[in-house]
């Protein structure tokens, strides 16, 4: 039973929002709901979602069991760019979030997977059949899928010991000086907002971004990333950090742009050793018609001097 202390600090924030913030595996809806059946005590007595908390109070919450989720057949649209007995390469759209959660049963990129192909690999679970590793939900390319076990497990130790090769695009703010550059610092959770992760902190798991000019435009700079780690949000959160969001992506500092409704970053392509050949596989994914559009409306930089 989850047991929260509420610090002077928080005084006058609303029951429901501190529950959010403390408990960000769990959906609001369902917050709510151990809320409303009096699940969720503050000093032993139940509240309603927006009563203000005045600060050291204890929250006692009781947890109803979780049903059982487990992904179902869906119809959707999936853009195939590979496929063998072993595995499958999906050229993922923006917006299409890649398995289900705590308050998302349905409209993944899974559900459309169980549908095209029937089984997949059991490694991960029945909410993540096949899922070897993920793009956030904003972000676009080529995505790999294990169908049967034996595949998944040798894709996924390529991912661990770092053999795998993943490149992406990213249009960030501002003209980068340097040409090249590496990034090297740990990520964790941002203890302030949730749903961000941080490289501020001195706690977290290490991460390592290499990125490398293509273009320069007035304002803008495209670049080549390399990651040989696959934190959550790695990019987004490394390239933030030394003053370069990612365009579109205000969660991490950058402007709202007219025109553009996600991140500017694509998955490009993946070069990995098939599980059953050991040939080495490049797969890549073409830049989707929305990014390409925009870029190119970007005016050309001056020259460097």
């Amino acid at each position: 039973m989850p047991v929260i202390d509420i610090s002077r600090e928080r005084a006058g924030k609303r029951l429901d929002h501190v529950l959010a913030e403390e408990l960000p595996e769990f959906s609001r809806a369902r917050l709510q709901e151990w809320i409303d059946s009096g699940r969720v005590l503050v000093d032993g007595r139940p509240r309603k979602a927006s009563h203000k908390l005045r600060g050291g109070e204890r929250i006692d919450v009781e947890p109803a069991p979780l049903r059982p989720l487990r992904a179902e057949p869906e119809e959707i649209p999936l853009d195939i760019l590979f496929e063998d007995d072993d595995l499958i390469a999906i050229n993922k759209p923006a917006g299409l979030v890649v398995h289900a959660g705590a308050g998302r049963e349905s409209g993944t990129l899974v559900n459309g997977l169980l549908h095209h192909f029937g089984t997949l690999s059991g490694v991960g679970g029945d909410l993540r059949p096949g899922i070897v590793h993920r793009l956030d939900a904003g972000t676009s390319g080529v995505l790999l899928v294990a169908r049967h076990d034996a595949a998944h497990r040798a894709l996924a130790a390529q991912f661990a010991g770092r053999t795998v090769e993943k490149i992406y695009w990213a249009l960030v703010e501002r003209e980068m000086k340097a040409e090249s550059g590496v990034i090297d610092k740990s990520i964790a959770r941002d203890p302030v907002r949730r749903t961000r992760m941080t490289a501020r902190l001195a706690t977290g798991r290490a991460a390592h971004t290499e990125f490398l000019v293509m273009q320069r435009f007035r304002g803008f700079t495209l670049l080549e990333v390399r990651i040989g780690t696959g934190r959550t949000h790695q990019i987004r959160v490394h390239l933030a950090s030394i003053g370069h969001p990612v365009a579109g992506d205000p969660l991490y500092g950058a402007k709202s742009q007219p025109g553009l409704g996600r991140p500017w970053l694509h998955a490009r392509r993946i070069a990995f050793d098939h599980p059953s050949t050991g040939n080495r596989m490049v797969i890549e994914a073409p830049l989707p018609s929305e990014l390409a559009a925009w870029q190119a409306r970007l005016p050309s930089a001056a020259p460097l001097v």
